[in-house]
């Protein structure tokens, strides 16, 4: 049977980041791998980030999300139907990152796939700067996406010097919602991506999952809208000014990330990372410029107004 793991963690906790050494490690080890995106709207940021890693041994599949919890469903099964006799190893899946975990045990159990696939192992990133932060039902969100996790991976450490503090927050959050606590000694780990020793990685490939109990709350996709905008070009310096700007004025509604990669000169390009507590950019080569900007109860007029004259399709 196909193992699948899934990947969990709330907007910007650097899943994408995780999942590209995660998947270089398991190639090295000679297991042949699919990792499947999901993302709002048609355009898939992250998927982009990960078009390196393609190979003979590494195949990358998307879904399109954002359009109801039934729909998603349907095509996340029809794509791992249509999977099934390619011969992989192990499926690497990552949500969005405001995701009803429920969904992947759900289909998973469904016949014929539970004959094809075991769930292998739930891993969750844990922002370790932003578990501080988050607002009422953010909280929630972030409880449900790591309540299964058999490991949970703090990234952006450089944002705290206490690592148990961040534990401390986020059991404080699990038992807010009824939720079964963390250890520090056997369910985390706590050190940046890059310093991940093979052993580390192992232990990630053989953590599996929790049973989690805790009362629902329905996740409804209207609550978190994502704008896009198509082809944006603007100097570095402008990017970072309308990124910070729009992170923190009332009028654009809660924006909680944005991401994307945008044209700052004639020959370059940056991919911008953006949240209220990091703004990163880094250069890269895309095939696309596009920006996506997703929060609550977003202002589409007025954060339209704002990229109109820095792209050439604003967000409809």
């Amino acid at each position: 049977m196909v193992k699948i793991d899934l990947i969990t963690g709330f907007l910007g906790s650097g899943k994408t980041t995780f999942i590209k050494e995660y998947a270089r490690y398991l190639i090295s080890k000679g297991e042949k791998i699919c990792i499947i995106e999901n993302d709002y709207g048609a355009v898939n940021i992250d998927m982009v980030m990960l078009q390196d890693l393609l190979s003979e041994n590494c195949n990358l599949e998307m879904i399109v999300g954002g359009d109801g919890k039934e729909a998603h469903r349907r095509r996340f099964r029809t794509k791992l139907i249509s999977m099934g006799m390619s011969g992989y190893d192990r499926v690497l899946i990552e949500p969005s990152g405001i995701y009803d975990v429920d969904e992947f045990f759900d289909v998973l159990y469904d016949e014929p796939l539970d004959r094809w696939y075991e769930i292998g192992n739930v891993i969750s990133l844990v922002d370790a700067g932003a578990v501080f932060d988050l607002g009422d039902f953010e909280r929630y969100i972030f409880m449900s996406e790591i309540a299964y996790a058999g490991k949970l991976v703090f990234s952006k450490l450089d944002m705290v010097s206490d690592k148990k503090a961040v534990l401390d927050a986020v059991n404080k959050i699990m038992d807010e919602f009824g939720g079964k606590s963390f250890d520090m000694s056997k369910d985390i780990l706590a050190k940046p991506i890059a310093e991940f020793t093979p052993d580390d990685f192992e232990s990630l490939c053989s953590c599996g999952y929790r049973h989690a109990s805790y009362v629902k709350i329905p996740i409804e996709d209207k609550q978190f809208t994502p704008l896009f905008y198509f082809d944006v070009a603007m100097p570095l310096d402008k990017l970072r000014e309308i990124a910070k700007g729009l992170l923190t004025d009332a009028k654009a509604g809660h924006v909680i990330r944005i991401k994307g990669f945008v044209q700052i000169s004639e020959d370059e390009q940056t991919e911008l990372n953006a949240t209220e507590k990091e703004i990163k950019t880094t250069p890269i080569v895309s095939s696309r410029n596009v920006l996506i900007v997703i929060g609550e109860g977003l202002d589409k007029a007025y954060i339209n107004s704002i990229f109109k004259d820095y792209c050439s399709v604003v967000s409809l």
